[in-house]
């Protein structure tokens, strides 16, 4: 008899490949789409992690014969001179495997002229369909959070709008965190993101986001201090799907929003 927990594992599952459009079972034994790569995709490079957890790029393969996706990645960022050909570059980049189960790629949504930058970690199910960051139930806390400040990603204004983003554009089977490996590839493509929209100042929402930016988690420990990250002044703050699961961290995040009304006041 199956346990409890592996029944609802199944079914997260089951209801991951119905969101991927399968509508029906063919072939007795399943297939592992994600393993099924090209005998010279095999033998990649994989982006190794330094001892404090961060990414840090493969070191070069003899013969320079096998592509380093990070070595790719950092070219194809630096080689673009707008967000719109970041987006192209991002799309264009084979590396990820992340993309072959995402119906939609994740780029951006908000002011690009705004002062502040939010980045979040990766888009869940309604932003994999929408392909628009933060239109979940976390996003449409968002929402509110932000206009309790006086600030709208539907704002055209620079001091009153936000620019919104996510550090990986597809989203992870069963919303699953992301993998150093995954997060290392997209490195390149966030820095050079963020110096295109070039922010007063970034709010990295989430363990995720700060793992990306700072190279460690422990968002409870990081929230509230303000510090750098691409090179701009940097908040971190509770993600708005801890807040749903956390109501009581909502007076900590008010407070972080005052900060970031305040260092806005002050530009």
């Amino acid at each position: 008899m199956e346990s409890a927990d592996n029944l609802q594992q199944l079914r997260a599952l089951l209801e991951w490949q119905i969101e991927l459009g399968a509508t029906d079972a063919i072939g007795d034994v399943p297939v592992d789409r994600f393993a099924m790569v090209a005998p010279d995709e095999q033998t990649s490079a994989k982006p190794a992690s330094a001892a404090n957890g961060t990414v840090v790029p493969s070191p070069a393969v003899a013969g320079g014969s096998t592509p380093d996706p990070i070595e790719e990645a950092e070219a194809a960022a630096g080689a673009v001179k707008t967000l719109e050909e970041l987006q192209s570059a991002l799309a264009d980049y084979p590396h990820c495997e992340l993309r072959l189960g995402a119906r939609n790629l994740v780029f951006a949504d908000g002011n690009p002229g705004a002062k502040v930058m939010i980045i979040g970690e990766a888009p869940g199910r309604d932003e994999d369909v929408q392909g628009r960051p933060f239109v979940g139930r976390a996003g449409q806390l968002l929402d509110k959070m932000l206009a309790a400040i006086g600030l709208s990603r539907q704002s055209f204004e620079p001091d009153t709008s936000v620019y919104i983003t996510n550090v990986l554009p597809w989203r992870p089977p069963q919303n699953r965190d992301p993998t150093l490996e995954e997060i290392g590839m997209m490195l390149p493509f966030m820095r050079r993101h963020v110096a295109l929209a070039d922010p007063d100042l970034v709010v990295l929402m989430g363990n995720i986001s700060c793992q990306a930016a700072l190279g460690r988690r422990g968002i409870t420990r990081l929230r509230g201090t303000w510090t750098q990250a691409y090179g701009k002044p940097a908040l971190p703050m509770f993600h708005p799907a801890y807040l749903l699961r956390n109501p009581a961290a909502k007076r900590e995040a008010w407070a972080d929003l005052l900060e970031i009304r305040t260092y806005g006041g002050q530009q």
